[in-house]
């Protein structure tokens, strides 16, 4: 099968406490697969398409980990360097309520491999046959990678592929939102969807009203075809040319909420970008997607495979 969605960005490695607390002598801790994009490729494969993903790891044990993950989840790795440097890592604080802060151990704190990744790395001709591109904001913050990222974007919007990019705001990598979105303008403008969490609306947009948020993104960039908006418990919104979705979310109660935006990103993708789905179904899979994350530990590890996601929708009807 041919790669239908490449992932472009950070790739990393989640250092996640085994407790929510704050950080303490002798406090227990899991490592799990991360990265935005990267994250969204695996649950992309989990749901059956062929997902490929673009970026740079260490040449350590954790770059063995995340590659050999990879492979394990069938994404394609070809455009997976190896890079002469550390991998990088991102620590969560996990609060009581299942939500979840980031420090990092990678620009600007720190040189480590994900945003080493060059032109020279790539074939941004063959990336671009793709179905659908999709990054992450993380990825457009620090060259080479934000130069690497912006030219397959560039290339892929140009061709007609759709593209999508999650801001993935982190302050600890921006420093604030206003800054966020200033760097993100011309990649902005060379998508087609974009996908974002409360966290993104309120620290780049400066407002919590997802409706006006989404009006201000289309008012703004005409290339935007969908504005894609994760809510958390209150559901998801999503608003076309031609139309506005509200859906509720699945009462859960959350462990982790790490990794429960890819999830539900990678999930609208599949259904909505590769299968042609209705905007409201595909929206009732991708929050039955971060719904059944949130009641595991881990980020992509607890992403649902197709079979449990469609069982799971069945029980709930």
């Amino acid at each position: 099968m041919d790669v239908e969605v490449v992932c472009m960005g950070e790739i990393l490695v989640d250092i996640i406490p085994i407790e929510a607390s704050v950080y303490r002598d002798g406090m227990g801790f899991e490592i799990h697969f991360g990265g935005a994009p990267a994250n969204v490729a695996v649950g992309i494969s989990r749901l059956g398409h062929k997902s490929a993903f673009v970026g740079s790891v260490g040449d350590d044990p954790f770059g063995d980990m995340l590659k050999s993950f990879l492979e394990y989840e069938g994404v394609d790795t070809k455009w997976l360097v190896r890079k002469r440097a550390r991998t990088s890592l991102a620590f969560v604080i996990l609060y009581e309520n299942g939500e979840r802060d980031f420090f990092f151990y990678r620009e600007p704190w720190v040189k480590t491999a994900d945003t080493m990744l060059s032109l020279n790395d790539i074939n941004v001709d063959d990336i671009v046959n793709a179905k659908a591109i999709h990054v992450s904001g993380v990825a457009t913050a620090y060259p080479p990678l934000s130069e690497s990222v912006y030219r397959v974007m560039e290339k892929a919007f140009e061709k007609g592929v759709q593209v999508s990019i999650d801001p993935n705001y982190r302050q600890d990598i921006w420093g604030g939102g206003d800054r966020a979105l200033n760097a993100m303008d011309r990649y902005i403008k060379v998508s087609t969807m974009i996908t974002m969490g409360f966290d993104e609306i309120e620290n780049m947009f400066g407002s919590r009203d997802y409706r006006y948020v989404a009006k201000k993104v289309m008012d703004k960039y005409p290339n935007i075809e969908i504005v894609a908006i994760r809510l958390g418990s209150m559901g998801s919104y999503v608003a076309t040319r031609r139309e506005e979705v509200y859906m509720p979310a699945y009462r859960i109660e959350p462990i982790d909420t790490t990794g429960a935006g890819d999830a539900w990103t990678a999930t609208f993708i599949v259904y909505h970008i590769l299968e042609k789905m209705d905007i409201d179904i595909s929206m009732r899979y991708a929050n039955a997607a971060g719904a059944l994350k949130c009641v595991r530990r881990g980020a992509v590890t607890a992403f649902p495979k197709r079979s449990e996601l469609e069982g799971f929708i069945k029980i709930q009807k």
